[in-house]
């Protein structure tokens, strides 16, 4: 195999040994149900409870707060639909945003089918939700705010505090999607009022399959699996032991390293962003410079197809993106890109990557060698840019 440069982290991580270590004894050796009442069961009960106290002491929460889920797509659905169900006796209107995860739109398309009522908010240019048109939107019958912690395609990192504050000040459940955000930035659930919030185990260098749902206490929360009385009778079905310990292992070393790991990749995405600004023409970056995930960077290169882009460095060893990965197959530009107010001929043109803080240097300066590369030479390709040329020329 020739040169590999992974860039796409946001859509799924490398599992860590330690991780895969640390399961691999709950497939075959301690392979008890936790919900039976021997002594070889029971063990693993205090195994799943014991991860629970790892997940919530990263949050300032407590670990009867965490619910384990199949990830973060569950944990968004769960949390809006059992919110919008618990609490349609006070109102039937919802706040989002137009920027976030699939699996927040789609569910809130689907709660409209319900009866329920949901604003989508703009964002700047930038995708930041402004607070003020948040609390705007809020009406007497408003019973859910879900905005995400961090956007999964430009790394925009939103106001959540100052949105968690207006939350409480109107007494609306604050439900966040923290997927991209969780051990990349730290997150304390009671200094933003953060009343429910979303993670998964794959985007952190933890199994996928796994994930959770923090849920304040006193939070109405509606069952959402219904069968046997796991997951203290909100999630039926037996625990995924060998998932809930690599969770919390993944957890563990992520926290410890949080700062130390974030500042390396911090100092190669700004590398590579301004050698991408610097030296390639008719590029832009696409979230806030500084206000950031530390590993996303997202460009949008004029007169260029974002797949064609993508294969090109796929040729050259490179893995990167064009948005979410849940949309990938989709030929629809980003609704994120589209939101920040790109025109769809520009919005085609995106490239996200997403680093980590096993990547160097010598890696960073690869790939933009690589790109002024393929860029070009997708450019020669297009009459737009031709076009373009003969313009600036005149």
């Amino acid at each position: 195999m020739g040169k590999f440069i992974y860039l796409d982290n946001a859509a799924t991580t490398a599992t860590r040994p330690e991780v895969v270590d640390a399961m691999l004894p709950y497939f075959s050796e301690k392979f008890g149900n936790p919900s039976s009442i021997y002594q070889f069961a029971a063990e693993n009960k205090e195994v799943v409870d014991d991860a629970r106290k790892v997940i919530a002491d990263t949050l300032g929460a407590k670990p009867e707060e965490i619910y384990f889920t199949a990830g973060g797509s569950e944990s968004d659905n769960w949390a809006l639909i059992s919110t919008a169900q618990a609490y349609k006796n006070k109102g039937n209107h919802i706040i989002t945003s137009k920027i976030e995860h699939h699996a927040i739109l789609h569910t809130c398309e689907y709660l409209e089918t319900q009866g329920y009522d949901v604003t989508y908010l703009d964002v700047d240019e930038y995708g930041f939700v402004r607070p003020e048109e948040l609390e705007a939107a809020i009406r007497p019958e408003t019973i859910l705010i879900s905005i995400m912690y961090a956007n999964n395609e430009i790394g925009t990192i939103e106001p959540i505090k100052e949105i968690g504050t207006i939350a409480r000040e109107h007494k609306i459940v604050f439900h966040t999607d923290a997927v991209q955000a969780y051990c990349q930035i730290p997150i304390n659930v009671d200094e933003c009022n953060i009343d429910m919030l979303s993670a998964s185990g794959h985007k952190l260098n933890g199994p996928k399959g796994i994930g959770f749902l923090y849920v304040r206490k006193g939070i109405k929360l509606k069952p959402f699996i219904h069968g046997g009385a796991q997951e203290r009778g909100k999630r039926a079905g037996t625990e995924n032991v060998p998932g809930i310990v690599g969770l919390a292992k993944a957890i563990e070393i992520e926290a410890a390293t949080l700062e130390e790991r974030t500042q390396k990749e911090i100092a190669l995405r700004d590398h590579l962003i301004d050698r991408v600004l610097s030296e390639i023409e008719y590029v832009r970056l696409n979230g806030d410079r500084h206000k950031r995930l530390p590993n996303n960077a997202n460009f949008c290169f004029r007169f260029i197809e974002g797949e064609a882009l993508l294969l090109m460095l796929d040729m050259n060893g490179i893995c990167g993106s064009s948005g979410s990965a849940c949309t990938s197959g989709s030929l629809d530009p980003s609704h994120v890109l589209l939101s920040i107010g790109l025109p769809h001929e520009i919005a085609h043109g995106s490239l996200r990557i997403t680093l980590n803080e096993t990547n160097t240097i010598e890696e960073m300066d690869y790939v933009v060698d690589t790109l002024k590369t393929v860029v070009q030479q997708i450019r020669n390709m297009s009459p737009l840019y031709d076009d373009f040329m003969k313009s600036q020329a005149k």
